[in-house]
């Protein structure tokens, strides 16, 4: 029995050994931002499903922007976004529309499926159309946002020098096997496009087709996380986390072997940047480090991606505890 206890405390004491940050230095660099749809109005996500209009629960407006424009997108960057996210839909006309939803009837004033819409139709709606913060007795930005829907070609025109995180709406391959081509054909494209992921076929086509992207959707997180809670505590990184983008959930991330110097020096070696989310509560919406509370979810030394749909406040808010750091060390 006291050998057996021996053995056990042991092995223990060497997966702590092999798991502890204490005696390893985090990889080298500062934390960076990755700022959901750019700067945009926000809503409380209790509640919130797949199918839920969230132009109508925004809370009252604390600036003029709305996702997925143009605007947005520099207003971010501005605030401190090292890489912006937005949301694609490949249009009967070979163009990438910029946009969240799946069809048009939340935000704009028409109806229909996105990406069945002409580049030229989206571009004479009204995006700014369906939000309001009182249930609908004003509309601040109604007649605000015509013209307002971009084209990927006019993100990245408009925004040179920049890096974006690609989000697939829909399964179609072909979504994937055309930004391939365009980011095969155009250097300024492949220098733009962080990563990619969303919608599993065109995700993997991506990547099937252009050597060296990262990106990942939910099935090969869920794999790359899983395999990593099995056997992570080994040292092993599971192939499903390698030469990727590893999203961890903030609540999640304390329980992952090695967190979190160790595991971020490990992802590190097998090619793969870390983009840390706000807390999982099992629904549809992504949640970000939006908050104060939450970015205390951010380890000292972290040198991963955050992801924020707060990024007017924790762009500021993570400069300023950067400087302090920086002043103690």
């Amino acid at each position: 029995m006291k050998k057996a206890l021996a053995i056990f405390v042991l092995f223990v004491a060497v997966v702590w050994l092999m798991n502890t940050s204490l005696f390893i230095a985090p990889p080298a660099g500062a934390a960076k931002l990755l700022a959901h749809r750019g700067m945009h109005q926000t809503y409380p996500k209790e509640n919130v499903g797949r199918d839920t209009c969230t132009a109508t629960i925004i809370r009252t407006p604390e600036h003029p922007y709305l996702e997925n424009t143009i605007a947005s997108m520099q207003a971010a960057f501005e605030a401190g976004a090292d890489v912006v996210e937005l949301d694609v839909h490949l249009t009967p006309d070979r163009q990438f529309a910029v946009f969240h939803d799946w069809t048009l009837d939340c935000r704009t004033e028409a109806k229909g499926v996105t990406e069945e819409t002409p580049m030229a139709t989206l571009k004479s709606l009204d995006i700014g159309y369906g939000y309001t913060a009182d249930g609908g007795k004003t509309f601040p930005f109604r007649g605000k946002g015509v013209g307002q829907m971009p084209t990927l070609d006019e993100v990245l025109a408009a925004l040179p020098d920049s890096k974006f995180l690609i989000n697939f709406k829909s399964r179609r391959a072909e979504e994937g096997a055309e930004l391939a081509a365009r980011v095969e054909a155009q250097p300024q494209w492949r220098e733009a496009v962080f990563g990619v992921y969303g919608g599993e076929e065109p995700t993997r086509e991506t990547l099937k087709r252009l050597e060296g992207m990262r990106g990942y959707d939910r099935t090969s997180t869920k794999a790359c996380l899983m395999q990593y809670f099995g056997y992570g505590w080994t040292g092993i990184v599971p192939d499903a986390c390698k030469n990727t983008l590893v999203a961890v959930p903030g609540n999640y991330a304390p329980f992952l072997w090695g967190w979190p110097d160790r595991f971020a020096a490990r992802m590190k070696a097998a090619g793969s940047e870390i983009i840390l989310l706000g807390p999982f509560d099992g629904g549809d919406s992504t949640t970000g480090i939006d908050t104060m509370q939450d970015l205390e979810m951010v380890p000292p030394g972290f040198s991963g991606y955050i992801w924020t749909n707060r990024i007017e406040m924790i762009g500021p808010a993570l400069a300023k505890r950067q400087v302090a750091d920086a002043g103690t060390n």
